[in-house]
């Protein structure tokens, strides 16, 4: 894509806020009190930008929920080839994100499948590539291994896209399971391979992004204090998302029709896999400057403080993702401020997603029992729940866990014997 090209494009954020400007009177109503305010116009950056500009009018997705999906999918297309150097590290375009927000009504589903077919058209070669199932570390290896245990120029590239995530939370707690340190390898572009098995399975050269789904009721309800430890949750971004509007009717199915963006993005990933090792032009690199000691100053403590852990990453990778999604081979300001605005966006989703998290899996298990009982639940009751399979000093860490994170109360009730201390779901 030349510049010129470039330069004749009108700005996106513009255009995405005019075009919604005329959906007022379907909008989807006012946001929750406590929903993170939307992101700055900088996300909306380039030709991504542009592209979710002309879905927006035309679908109840949330354009962020697009512009994420979206960015991850390009990064996923574009390949290892491309790469931003810290240090002996290479960050390549391959980033996990995960969408945050209410079960159907979010239009979560909606938003990916505006970006799968966009990402379709620019790149029919992935396709194939784009797989669910995400169950195992041996199934992840499986589907990128180099065949016959040999280096290949075969394609490595891998979009996990699974709409329940929560299953694979779930998947990564169990006993034994290879989930966690592999996507923790994947997501730093290391070779994947599993000793344990009696014919070990290497991939050499795999590039795997993922894309997730899930409630918040969820995300707090599997999310444990291991994973927060050992670096799997903060690989992951997490994208807070909901209604933008109601069309009863739905929107224009093809509102790209014309514009000849998918041409262009298609010309910008074919032009991105041969990129090699990609910089920050001189103004980017006085912003980056300022902007890293800002992200080191600025770490939120606690659970949600232990998921932000990467921040300086994954500025950089989306900005990486930014630049090749526009045809360019050096980072620029607009770049780095549109990767910074989404690092800030998804900072405070995770803030609000993880409002009362505790991190216990045992906790979170009362805290369901609690909510289907609204009268509230004694701790004999507590017990009979868990089938006695837990001792009582579990279960009372657990309920000092809940009360200090807010998400419980407990009063005491007069009986003939001893009072009853009677637990409920603040």
């Amino acid at each position: 894509m030349s510049a010129v090209e470039h330069d004749r494009r009108p700005h996106a954020s513009g255009l995405l806020s005019r075009a919604c400007e005329r959906q007022d009177a379907g909008r989807a109503g006012a946001a929750p009190e406590d929903f993170p305010a939307a992101p700055g116009p900088a996300v909306y950056q380039g030709l991504l930008g542009e592209i979710v500009s002309r879905l927006a009018p035309e679908t109840e997705a949330d354009p962020v929920a697009i512009l994420s999906q979206l960015l991850v999918a390009v990064g996923a297309a574009i390949g290892r080839h491309a790469y931003f150097q810290v240090e002996a590290t290479r960050h390549h375009p391959n980033q996990f994100m995960i969408l945050v927000g209410d079960s159907a009504r979010a239009r979560k589903g909606t938003a990916w499948d505006h970006a799968r077919a966009l990402i379709g058209e620019a790149d029919p070669s992935l396709e194939a590539r784009i797989k669910g199932g995400l169950s195992s570390g041996e199934g992840m290896i499986d589907a990128v291994a180099d065949p016959d245990g040999q280096p290949t120029t075969v394609d490595q590239r891998l979009l996990v896209i699974e709409p329940e995530f929560a299953s694979v939370l779930k998947a990564s707690h169990r006993e034994l399971s290879t989930l966690s340190p592999v996507l923790r390898l994947a997501w730093d572009g290391r070779p994947l391979q599993l000793l344990t098995r009696t014919s070990p399975v290497r991939a050499s050269a795999a590039h795997i992004a993922v894309i997730g789904h899930i409630t918040a009721e969820e995300l707090r309800a599997h999310i444990t204090t291991l994973e927060l430890a050992n670096g799997m949750a903060n690989r992951f971004l997490l994208i807070a998302c909901r209604r933008a509007r109601l069309l009863p009717e739905g929107g224009n199915p093809d509102p790209l029709a014309g514009t000849g963006l998918q041409r262009i993005l298609a010309g910008a990933i074919q032009h991105a896999r041969s990129a090699g090792q990609v910089r920050l032009d001189q103004q980017a690199r006085e912003l980056w400057h300022w902007a890293y000691r800002r992200l080191a100053d600025h770490q939120p403590t606690g659970l949600a403080g232990a998921i932000l852990a990467r921040a300086e990453a994954h500025a950089l990778r989306l900005a990486l993702i930014y630049t090749l999604a526009d045809g360019e081979r050096q980072i620029n300001p607009e770049h780095l401020r549109a990767g910074l605005a989404l690092w800030d966006y998804a900072q405070r989703s995770a803030l609000w997603a993880l409002q009362g998290a505790t991190g216990d899996p045992l906790a979170e298990q009362i805290h369901q029992a609690l909510t289907r009982n609204p009268n509230g639940l004694t701790r004999s009751q507590i017990s009979d729940v868990l089938a006695h399979n837990r001792p009582a000093t579990q279960i009372q860490r657990a309920l000092a866990t809940l009360a200090l994170a807010g998400r419980a109360t407990h009063t005491q009730l007069r009986t003939a014997g001893r009072p009853a201390e009677i637990w409920t779901a603040a």
